[in-house]
């Protein structure tokens, strides 16, 4: 049987259990997804997006599906922490894929501005929510979008109106929590309105010695003059496999910072896509992976200029150690008419042993002729120069080693605007290099 087949299977069997304990909103694009998802098929390696992705191998397990949506036994305020010190934020949990509202964050959020079950703001304001939902991450055009919008029952809402400002920053920890392999299907909708700012944190743990298979989607809408700062970092373990689809629209003059730090992992495959609709809008996407023993992590960006005066900038960079594989495709396309375009793609990787392998793939696409555009890869190993001249000021060679990866990495890390978050990420980048789990203060789950 083929991968696709058993979802096709559990769909026809368990639609009326899925609907059931969702909104009609979600439910009402399910079919059509379905389609779409039966049309498809998990792509191969021949289609370019996913040329380092084997979709089959990782969907072919028989993971279990809490569709009938049972309590999970935790209470992720008493048993789970992940404190960043210095930096004041509004705590929420999303336990695999559904939103934790037995106990919400005492911090007021200025009036208007909604953090929510998704499910239950959809139910509640279905105009409000069907204007936005999956009107970005489009069905037809993305297999693991059409599996994720099929099954998806709930997830994460979040809503800034116009000119409200959010000062603290709000953070989501995302827990995987199971007795059996398990996958879930978390989807995140953000919208600002015009003049809005906002700071996101996303946190993603795995609290349990089991197979966890995650897909998440999620939709940003940035109005006129907004401005949203993304950050997300993963701290699972080898067993988790996370496949993450991001997509932004940007209106005019807005600005939307994108941070991924991939700490632990299994296997990642995270995917950005990124429209900038308006003219002067600003993107800015970072992301920094730190792989070891047999883990792989494939970050895939796409970069759409639509007007005039866009700027765009990535930087990612991998320290890949042991067996660990490493993936990067990038492509920045300008659309004609977007003149005064200014992007710059930038993707250094190191290999710290001779068995890591590191594939790396940034595109220009380029239709307007006033730009100013560039690119760029390397993909190297440490200088024996540097390590022989620590080495003679007597540092040991597994101290210069660490000296020098971990400033390799900092670049990434330094652009962050939170300083506190700065601070903790220098903390743990050490930890990990140091071979250390990168376990947060106060963690009961993943001792």
């Amino acid at each position: 049987m083929s991968s696709e087949q058993q979802y096709i299977d559990l769909f026809g069997q368990c639609r009326g259990m899925i609907d059931g304990h969702s909104a009609d909103v979600l439910n009402a694009v399910r079919q059509q997804a379905f389609d779409d998802f039966r049309h498809l098929g998990f792509p191969s390696k021949k289609v370019e997006r996913y040329r380092y992705a084997d979709m089959q191998q990782l969907f072919a397990p028989d993971y279990g599906l809490n569709l009938n949506r049972l309590d999970i036994p935790v209470n992720p305020y008493d048993a789970f922490r992940c404190d960043v010190p210095n930096l004041s934020t509004s705590l929420y949990f999303v336990v695999n894929d559904m939103f934790y509202d037995k106990a919400l964050p005492k911090s007021q959020l200025p009036v208007g501005v909604v953090v929510d079950s998704l499910r239950r703001v959809a139910a509640e304001r279905p105009e409000w929510v069907a204007e936005h939902y999956a009107r970005l991450a489009k069905t037809d055009g993305d297999a693991v979008t059409a599996l994720n919008t099929m099954l998806a029952q709930d997830g994460l809402l979040v809503y800034v109106p116009n000119g409200v400002r959010v000062e603290r920053t709000i953070q989501v920890i995302n827990i995987l929590r199971a007795d059996v392999d398990l996958m879930v299907n978390r989807r995140v909708l953000i919208i600002l309105g015009e003049g809005a700012e906002l700071k996101l944190l996303f946190c993603d743990h795995a609290a349990d010695d089991r197979h966890f298979l995650a897909t998440q989607v999620t939709e940003a809408f940035v109005g006129a003059n907004a401005s949203l700062d993304l950050y997300c970092l993963e701290e699972t373990h080898n067993k988790s496999v996370r496949v993450s689809n991001l997509y932004v629209e940007q209106q005019r003059d807005s600005r939307m910072h994108h941070n991924i730090i991939t700490l632990h992992n299994g296997i990642t495959r995270n995917r950005a896509d990124v429209s900038l609709m308006g003219e002067g809008a600003e993107c800015v996407l970072n992301g920094c992976v730190i792989a070891d023993k047999q883990q792989r992590v494939d970050n895939n960006t796409l970069i759409v200029h639509q007007a005039a005066h866009g700027t765009s900038r990535q930087l990612y960079k991998y320290v890949l150690n042991d067996q660990a594989i490493g993936a990067f495709a990038g492509k920045v396309l300008v659309q004609p008419g977007a003149q005064k375009t200014e992007s710059a793609m930038t993707n250094q990787n190191l290999c710290a042993t001779r068995e890591a392998r590191m594939y790396t793939q940034p595109m220009l696409e380029i239709y307007a002729d006033d730009v100013k555009c560039s690119h760029g890869s390397t993909v190297g190993q440490l200088n024996d120069a540097a390590l022989f001249y620590m080495q003679q000021r007597g540092i040991s060679r597994e101290e210069a080693l660490l000296l020098l990866q971990t400033a390799f990495v900092n670049e990434v890390i330094d652009q962050m605007q939170l300083a506190p978050l700065r601070d903790r990420l220098h903390y743990l980048v050490d930890k990990r290099f140091r071979g250390e789990l990168s376990k947060c203060e106060g963690c009961q789950l993943c001792k």
